[in-house]
């Protein structure tokens, strides 16, 4: 692609230019119970990908603020937050199938009304189904970390995703990531630090301690038993 300046260029101009994926499609084996929570629940729960903006008004029936977690695993700490914070109204984004039954298994047993979820990439869901200036919190926990150096390039936290993220945020709306790898979080400070738009919450300018509306997860209790430590990063959009 060296001689267009973008991906869109190139594919204007007819060249198809293989993505880097920032995760890897596993699909797994669904449980009885997982398939029948996406039988009778996405209807009324899931979002189909679309090449067009959701009205997220009428997605949700209010205009309460809108926050967005992208990876979201079993569900568990989504769940947790939106039943901890009905005030707001939260989005998740998962490409593992499995996952996404038991989160709709979970919503439903919660009777929660403020969840909505996607199976999908979630650059994809972003850059075409999110409206721009519309989220007030888009959350980031636990990525793959790619972690040997060769794949960094696979982080999907970079300069282009970040930027992303700041199209879909209100102003004064926050990205806030979490990873228990501290080469990460290193790089996702260096990588947030450079971004125009954007300022670091923490006083001293690197982490910030768990905010409480992060849920602690068995996993992450672990770590801190054996020691591992884990690091937020909060940043806000400033204009």
């Amino acid at each position: 692609m060296s001689k267009y300046k973008s991906q869109e260029e190139a594919e204007a101009a007819g060249i198809f230019v293989r993505k880097v994926q920032s995760f890897v499609k596993r699909e797994g084996r669904l449980t009885k119970g997982q398939a029948l929570a996406i039988e009778n629940y996405w209807d009324k729960f899931g979002l189909d990908f679309q090449s067009e903006n959701y009205q997220l008004e009428q997605v949700f029936g209010n205009t309460a603020p809108v926050v967005l977690e992208i990876g979201f695993g079993m569900g568990k700490s989504l769940v947790e937050m939106a039943a901890a914070e009905p005030d707001k109204n939260f989005i998740g984004i998962e490409v593992h199938t499995p996952g996404v039954g038991a989160c709709l298994a979970d919503i439903a047993e919660r009777q929660l009304q403020n969840v909505r979820l996607f199976e999908y990439d979630a650059v994809e869901v972003l850059k075409q189904s999110i409206p721009d200036a519309s989220l007030a919190r888009v959350q980031l926990y636990f990525p793959d970390p790619w972690h040997k150096k060769r794949h960094h390039k696979r982080r999907i936290v970079q300069p282009e995703f970040a930027q992303l993220i700041r199209q879909k945020l209100a102003v004064d709306g926050v990205f806030h990531m979490a990873t228990d790898w501290e080469n990460y979080a290193e790089h996702m400070l260096q990588v947030m630090s450079s971004q125009e738009g954007y300022e670091n919450t923490s006083e001293t300018q690197d982490y910030v301690p768990r905010p409480d509306f992060r849920p602690l997860t068995k996993f992450e209790q672990r770590g801190y038993r054996l020691g591992h430590g884990v690091w937020d990063l909060i940043f806000r959009k400033v204009n």
